[in-house]
């Protein structure tokens, strides 16, 4: 019977680890932040606020993202789409140089994926 429960509780550990992580909506969600708000992302407690960026299309973007979660899942912020990544320091501030892209929508995240954004170029 203990075993039972052990297991009933470990299950419900990974359930709920997955959800937090992957499934569970992250931050405000609040629309797609213009171009002057979001020339600087926070990094902290699990989320870039804001996660959704609006840029003009063809024309480079400077990101100034602000790292203050020390996790190490935090440490960089890939854009595979558009074959970028930053090493982000703790408690500073580190300028992503995009290049000018075309429209349309790119996911960026951290190396685990659990920090989560979208780039749309419009």
């Amino acid at each position: 019977m203990e075993s039972v429960v052990i297991n009933v509780l470990g299950l419900a550990a990974i359930v709920l680890t997955v959800w937090w992580f992957w499934l569970a909506p992250k931050g405000s969600r609040q629309p797609a932040a213009g171009v002057a708000e979001a020339l600087q992302i926070l990094v902290k407690d699990g989320v870039y606020e804001p996660d959704r960026i609006r840029i003009a299309a063809g024309k480079a973007t400077v990101l100034k993202f602000r790292r203050e979660d020390a996790s190490p899942c935090a440490e960089w912020v890939l854009f595979p789409d558009l074959e970028i990544s930053a090493q982000l320091a703790v408690d500073q501030v580190t300028e992503v140089q995009l290049p000018a892209a075309d429209a349309g929508e790119y996911p960026f995240h951290c190396q685990m994926q659990m920090y989560r954004g979208t780039l749309i170029v419009e």
